[in-house]
């Protein structure tokens, strides 16, 4: 005759639970809909005090390229949780002056959660042995350096603070706040806490805060990549022009024009 089982301890019970895969999406559109509606009319300094402090997006991090104007939403959110998880691709093929800049920002805005993401090894040895595959298949490229690792990082949060911005591309024009990712199966959640603010609020930002700009900004790169795919601007273009200049390309793979729903 069999014993009967013991209850599980709490212990038990919670180990096991981890062990269970749960595989529910973490928002819907229904979700992301609901936030938007929720926080219309509301300041960015407000919203993003009650997503992070109250937990409603979950799990979150930053995807920071600390490019021209980065520092501007990684200040916002230093100055709600300067824990907050900030992602940077390390793809290896980033200005000297990026990479400079970086850790002047992490130094000046007290970040102590900057986690530096790179592309795997042997597919770089497999894919890209030259370094050069930029140059025939810069989509090919981004996905190596770029979309892998960030996907592979994200696996284990609930949302990500991006930081688009309307003015920025006229595949960016009409992004809301929140919205579901679509590259993503589990229904990761994209913020775009800056959406709605235009050149002059994040320059009137830089002023007020007195804010480290990137040096490569002054001499003419209003949009900062990948050195071998960004190019100088000229007044009046539009600031991502210079990017991918001579390819039928807008963006690198982590976000994709044509997506983006409208609210």
């Amino acid at each position: 005759m069999n014993k009967p089982q013991a209850p599980l301890t709490a212990r038990e019970a919670r180990d096991r639970a981890v062990d269970r895969i749960d595989a529910s999406a973490r928002f819907s559109e229904h979700d992301a809909v609901r936030l938007n509606r929720m926080f219309r009319g509301s300041s960015t300094q407000d919203m993003l005090q009650s997503v992070i402090k109250d937990g409603l997006a979950g799990d979150v991090a930053v995807v920071s390229s600390f490019g021209a104007e980065s520092v501007v939403l990684l200040h916002l959110l230093a100055e709600v949780d300067p824990n907050i998880p900030v992602l940077f691709l390390d793809t290896g093929k980033h200005f000297a002056e990026t990479l400079a800049y970086r850790d002047a920002v992490v130094e000046r805005l007290g970040l102590t959660n900057l986690q530096v993401l790179t592309p795997d090894e042997a597919e770089l040895a497999s894919k890209d042995e030259t370094g050069l595959r930029w140059s025939y298949d810069p989509d090919g490229c981004c996905e190596i350096r770029k979309v892998k690792p960030l996907a592979k990082a994200l696996e284990k949060f609930d949302a990500g603070f991006t930081g688009r911005k309307a003015f920025q591309s006229s595949t960016r024009a009409n992004l809301p706040r929140f919205e579901i990712d679509t590259s993503d199966a589990q229904g990761r959640l994209k913020i775009n806490p800056l959406i709605d603010w235009s050149a002059d609020d994040i320059a009137a930002y830089f002023e007020q805060h007195d804010l480290p700009r990137h040096p490569l900004v002054a001499r003419g790169f209003p949009s900062i990549g990948c050195e071998p795919c960004t190019h100088k601007v000229a007044p009046g273009e539009d600031p991502r022009s210079g990017r991918w200049k001579g390819w039928d390309k807008t963006e690198c793979g982590i976000h994709k024009p044509g997506e983006e729903p409208f609210l």
